[in-house]
């Protein structure tokens, strides 16, 4: 096999052999295979170019990555997305000019449990998976949930190393799973993609102590710089604590739990997949590769609250608070809650880099799933408010619908 190359971006730090593995080698294209072997040699994913990202990123559980993957299994029974009126003459914004410029793959958004608008992009289609990068955080808070209902975890209040022993003795044993989840730990932390010196730059590279996660390893070592509960500050390493965190109260690796609480009864239509960390744990604080109608099928699960199969997943009420602003941010237009960015009109979304995203509205009861390759990993005032004010439009296209058919404003 030949030498490896590696990417960091936030959680992940991945090892691209070049030869590739062979079931995910001979999946690729003729073209998707040198665009591929042509990825610059020991660099990030943020220094790709479009065509090199446009490949990889519906294939990052197919190329060797550190230990690999593991599956998020779909169940037998399918939720439908019935077509529903497609918004498309109702938008106030060329739909096309759009997708040009965010290089999208996918749009799909469903309203009333129906498909009102769908489109693809960059070869892309329906059938492929795509990573989510940091959108896997709400799925990871979600679980948080899940085992709170299931009893494994006891309070939000209670200590993260109680349930991570590991930790104890560290600056985490005055963290509470609250603060993990909203980012207010107060324990220093450097998220500069631009610093290769950077905490999110060394995390997953850290030599673990042996029979130690890789993360918890290196994050019980840093230091207080604010009070817990305090000040937010951004850390892509601390959803992978949470990740590490319900794998331990559960029993479980979180793409069995995800499967179990929320794929298969809520009925996603086919697997997904979850990369790993150096040590086997999945990287909860990115990368879960999965059909974006399925993400769009997330969305409807949290705005069924969390109820799948008949069964309530997590507690009543959950998401309500998860998905109200718990700090204010950096981020223009955002606050954040429980790994969700909150807007000041009851909307909110998962956010990944490059485009990636799921914006909820519960007063339209409206998802839209988006996969795209921006140029840049991060543009919050070019192509994230671009994306947020399609977002507007397609709020305004469902009203303006509604006025037509005679229904009463949402």
């Amino acid at each position: 096999m030949q030498a490896a190359r590696w990417m960091r971006r936030g959680a992940i730090l991945v090892a691209v052999p070049l030869g590739l593995a062979m079931a995910g080698w001979l999946a690729l294209d003729e073209d998707q295979r040198a665009l591929v072997a042509s990825a610059p040699t020991n660099t990030d994913v943020l220094f790709w170019n479009d065509e090199q990202r446009a490949a990889g990123f519906r294939m990052l559980d197919r190329l060797g990555l550190l230990v690999g993957s593991r599956t998020v299994a779909a169940g037998d029974e399918i939720l439908a997305l019935p077509p529903g009126e497609d918004l498309t003459p109702y938008l106030d914004i060329d739909l096309d000019a759009f997708m040009r410029s965010q290089q999208s793959a996918a749009i799909v958004a469903v309203q009333d449990g129906k498909v009102v608008l769908e489109r693809y992009g960059l070869g892309f289609g329906p059938e492929g998976r795509w990573t989510s990068f940091s959108v896997a955080k709400s799925l990871t808070s979600t679980l948080v949930g899940a085992a709170i209902q299931d009893g494994a975890i006891q309070s939000l209040e209670d200590p993260v190393s109680r349930y991570i022993p590991d930790l104890a003795g560290s600056v985490y044993d005055d963290v509470t799973i609250r603060q993990l989840l909203t980012m207010s730990s107060g324990v220093r932390w450097n998220e500069d993609y631009s610093d290769p010196q950077s905490d999110v730059a060394l995390f997953n590279a850290h030599e673990p102590e042996e029979g130690m996660d890789v993360t918890v390893s290196y994050m019980r070592g840093l230091e207080r710089e604010a009070p817990a509960g305090a000040k937010w500050v951004y850390k892509t390493g601390e959803t992978n604590l949470i990740g590490i965190l319900v794998s331990e109260a559960t029993g479980k690796p979180l793409a069995d739990y995800l499967s179990e609480k929320v794929w298969q009864p809520f009925g996603m239509e086919a697997d997904a997949t979850w990369l790993l960390n150096s040590t086997g744990n999945e990287i909860s604080g990115c990368c879960i590769q999965a059909r974006t109608r399925d993400m769009a099928r997330f969305g409807m699960f949290v705005l069924a609250d969390g109820v799948a199969g008949g069964e309530r997943i997590v507690p009543e009420g959950w998401f309500a608070e998860a998905t109200a602003s718990q700090f204010a941010t950096d981020r223009a237009r955002r606050s954040y809650g429980f790994q969700w960015w909150t807007y000041d009109d009851g909307s909110f979304a998962a956010g990944g880099i490059f485009g990636q995203g799921i914006f909820i509205d519960p007063a339209r009861n409206l998802v839209i799933a988006t996969n795209a390759n921006w140029p840049t990993a991060t543009d919050d005032m070019g192509k994230g408010l671009e994306r947020y004010e399609f977002y507007q439009s397609v709020l305004r296209a469902i009203d303006a619908r509604d006025a037509v058919a005679g229904d009463q404003p949402r």
